[in-house]
């Protein structure tokens, strides 16, 4: 029977969210239901309700979550109700041509649930990058639920489904920071701590932080952070080069998304450096770089898709990390809040005033 729970939409375009009925159908072959425990609130949510991503209102907000399964359908056999999840939003297919040259973490087929949920007059919701969190309940596809350690509290390991994960991964697994190296992040918010502490766990000689405002710098520099760099007052790319003896940094971590900024991150590396573009621009944004500089400066430019990472194997090892103690994966939650604050968490968000809050449920 279909299960009607409270959700979060966003309506339309730059329109206040609120909670709304949801209607979550039985889980069709290949889904399950499950039941969130916690969502984080990710600035990709916001660019949902700010049409950024698509037209395709009304959004089902949410992504960054995790909770139990309490139904599967037919054909289901890596997760099973009880189980404890963290969701992800690239659910691997196995047999796209990335899959099967064995780089899944590439998948160019990933999947959602195919059935809709709705709102109770029948209206067809658009989950937030197939999951739409913000809710009792969800349905996704099963592949979108990793099992993880339920001793890790959900409003923790949640965080592994978005942010902590892509910034973790684009240190890691995208730049492939290794010991020795000198690393510089731009853009401190959620995404960038992450980063710096992926960059921190590989054996980053130097980890160098940017940003605008000095309450980020600061918990960058708890997060792991050698050396901060406040870009109103100072400019960036000579800073980065003063602290790396004059060359620039040998992987350099885009996490703001914007033109300027990754103009900084490519000049402020070293010749046959990294850059690493994990903050998400939008659709209008464009780059103007002399080619020459391209071809000269060598190294690499890469796009971080979500850390590139492999849920069923990051996720599990960054867990096991955490309660070894080695990342602390609590730091990056500020606050926890409740269905009806999530209007009130983007703003905070905007201002700069959490790392992240969290829906708790």
């Amino acid at each position: 029977m279909p299960q009607h729970v409270q959700g979060v939409i966003a309506p339309g375009r730059n329109e206040p969210v609120r909670v709304e009925t949801i209607v979550i159908p039985d889980p069709g072959p290949g889904e399950a239901v499950v039941k969130i425990q916690a969502c984080g609130v990710c600035h990709t949510d916001l660019h949902y309700k700010q049409g950024a991503i698509n037209d395709e209102f009304p959004f089902l907000l949410g992504h960054e979550a995790a909770g139990i399964v309490e139904s599967v359908g037919e054909g289901v056999t890596e997760v099973e109700p009880g189980d404890y999840v963290i969701l992800n939003w690239r659910a691997v297919c196995g047999q796209c041509r990335a899959c099967r040259r064995g780089r899944p973490w590439y998948c160019f087929a990933t999947h959602n649930a195919k059935q809709k949920m709705t709102l109770l007059d029948g209206t067809e919701l658009s989950p937030a990058l197939g999951i739409g969190a913000f809710a009792e309940k969800t349905l996704v596809a099963a592949g979108q639920c990793t099992k993880v350690d339920p001793a890790v509290a959900p409003e923790v390991a949640g965080l592994l489904g978005c942010g902590v994960m892509a910034g973790i991964g684009a240190a890691i697994n995208t730049g492939n920071v290794g010991r020795g190296d000198t690393v510089a992040v731009i853009g401190c918010g959620g995404v960038g701590d992450a980063a710096i502490v992926g960059s921190r766990l590989a054996g980053a000689a130097k980890i160098i932080a940017v940003d605008i405002d000095d309450r980020k710098l600061a918990k960058a520099k708890e997060m792991g952070a050698t050396h901060t760099v406040n870009s109103r007052t100072s400019d960036a790319v000579e800073s980065i080069r003063e602290l790396t003896g004059g060359f620039g940094a040998d992987v350099v971590i885009e996490a703001v998304g914007r033109p300027e900024t990754y103009e900084q991150a490519f000049y402020a590396r070293d010749l046959a450096g990294t850059v690493v573009l994990v903050g998400v621009p939008s659709p209008e944004m464009r780059l103007d770089l002399p080619l020459l500089d391209v071809f000269g400066r060598g190294g690499a430019l890469k796009s971080s898709w979500y850390g590139d990472c492999l849920p069923s194997r990051d996720f599990p090892m960054l867990i096991d990390l955490h309660q070894q103690g080695r990342i602390d994966l609590a730091a990056f939650v500020t606050e926890t809040v409740g269905l009806g604050d999530v209007e009130k968490a983007f703003a905070r968000m905007h201002e700069g005033d959490v790392l992240r809050s969290v829906v708790v449920l």
